[in-house]
């Protein structure tokens, strides 16, 4: 989906042409109405970033600026969105794409002579023998892997004097289908539409040249250059100019989107709303962030269902959490794209925690991490079925229970999960339920 990259800058920065002014200052408007909106806090101060964001982008100073953007199919769930399939670099001058270069990452990967020990689950489940590319989004902290993917870019011969970085997942495509309606392309019989437009188009430049190796695939991708001016044309109308902000905020908070600055002042305003992707380093009492590594090698992320109960303790000798991560494989059958699911799976937990038990999980793993303690396994979800993995640990010997929070943090490109919360405490037992799809806070606090 390289060929979208464009569309996906020229709109998620607002960089095209005459309608940059047009919709800058809708987002400006916007962010100068806030304090008369009924929105939180939080949310006046996402919008003034985003219009910081938007002027930044849409400056007239002169000066190029150059972008690292990496386009990740998260319906093959990676830790930092998803698989990392293609990349492009492009620079703005005075509010315009002046340039871009695509490739493929499979390649760049082939320019690549160096031999990099690939992590533990890369060496084991798809017996890598080398680390590439590809594969750099292993963390699901967005920094560190922007600095694996320059280290490779760097071995590749690429340049990597780069302004910033940009990661964006297959989900956005989807998502710019619900403002723009059905789209169709001159030449081709497919309608593609939300929810599915993404998997619709992947099928169109990929399966018959999977199912038929002697294919010319040389153009495969040519119908994404002609759907750009397509979707660029709708989305650009008076109708759908005020759905825009709304549609960027909603991207940033659900980590579809994360992007990353080497000019401090913009990397401290995304940091500030947690639209950077990076772990976050500091959290008030307890925390929780589970990362899936889908090492099926296929799409069947599409057709996961995830569902956590999580249950702490606070009552016991030392504080307990028992948490149960459902996974239902809801695939019908296995095909070119879908298959049995297989995961990496990490829980990341307040440092210093201690696993006690698990259930329905192989060959773990424990470590330290941007100041959290994690846990990895090893789980199997065969279609149509459903796996419940169970894991408890107690917090660390140092855990503040005086006004118990609870921190969630979302992975960037996994879908909505329901997360039931239930604490038991001297003072009774309380319940909580939310959908995770962004970060949540659960708080109880001593009467």
């Amino acid at each position: 989906m390289a060929g979208l990259v464009v569309l996906l800058v020229a709109v998620v920065f607002l960089v095209n042409g005459h309608k940059t002014f047009i919709v800058g200052r809708t987002i400006a408007a916007l962010s100068s109405m806030s304090r008369f909106l009924p929105i939180t806090p939080d949310e006046k101060k996402e919008l003034a970033v985003l219009n910081q964001l938007t002027q930044s982008f849409s400056q007239m100073d002169n000066k190029e600026r150059t972008f690292l953007i990496l386009l990740q199919n998260n319906m093959e769930l990676r830790p930092g969105g998803g698989f990392l399939g293609q990349y492009a670099i492009v620079t703005i001058k005075n509010g315009a794409v002046t340039s871009s270069y695509f490739e493929d990452a499979n390649l760049l990967d082939q320019t690549i002579t160096a031999k990099i020990p690939p992590p533990y689950p890369l060496r084991r489940m798809l017996q890598l023998k080398n680390w590439k590319f590809r594969d750099s989004n292993f963390s699901p902290d967005f920094p560190t892997n922007v600095q694996e993917a320059e280290y490779f870019m760097r071995l590749a011969g690429r340049g990597t004097n780069f302004d910033g970085a940009i990661a964006v997942n297959a989900q956005v495509f989807n998502d710019l289908l619900q403002i723009t309606g059905p789209i169709t392309v001159p030449g081709y019989s497919q309608t593609f539409a939300y929810p599915d437009g993404a998997l619709n188009l992947e099928a169109v430049v990929e399966k018959a040249y999977i199912m038929d190796p002697k294919l010319d695939s040389q153009n495969r991708k040519m119908i994404m250059k002609n759907m750009v001016p397509i979707i660029i044309e709708k989305l650009m109308s008076p109708s759908n100019l005020p759905k825009l902000a709304d549609f960027l905020h909603t991207e940033f908070k659900d980590r579809n989107i994360m992007v990353y600055f080497t000019d401090p002042q913009l990397e401290s305003s995304v940091e500030s709303v947690s639209w950077d992707g990076r772990v976050n380093p500091s959290v008030p009492s307890d925390y929780f962030m589970m990362v899936d590594a889908n090492m099926g090698s296929l799409k069947t992320d599409y057709y996961m269902k995830r569902q956590i109960t999580y249950n702490v303790d606070l009552t016991a000798p030392k504080p307990t959490v028992t948490v149960d991560m459902l996974y239902k494989n809801t695939a019908t059958a296995g095909d070119w794209r879908t298959s049995d699911y297989h995961t990496y799976m990490r829980i990341y937990v307040p440092q210093g925690s201690t696993l006690v038990s698990t259930k329905m999980a192989s060959n773990i793993t424990t470590g330290q991490e941007f100041g959290k303690t994690y846990f990895g396994y090893i789980v199997h979800v065969p279609i149509g079925t459903q796996t419940d993995v169970t894991t408890q640990y107690t917090l660390p010997d140092n855990f503040d229970q005086t006004d118990y929070q609870l921190f969630i943090q979302k992975q960037s490109g996994v879908g909505e999960i329901p997360f039931a919360v239930h604490l038991k405490t001297s003072q009774g037992e309380f319940d909580q339920q939310q959908t995770l799809n962004n970060d949540l806070t659960f708080q109880f606090q001593k009467q």
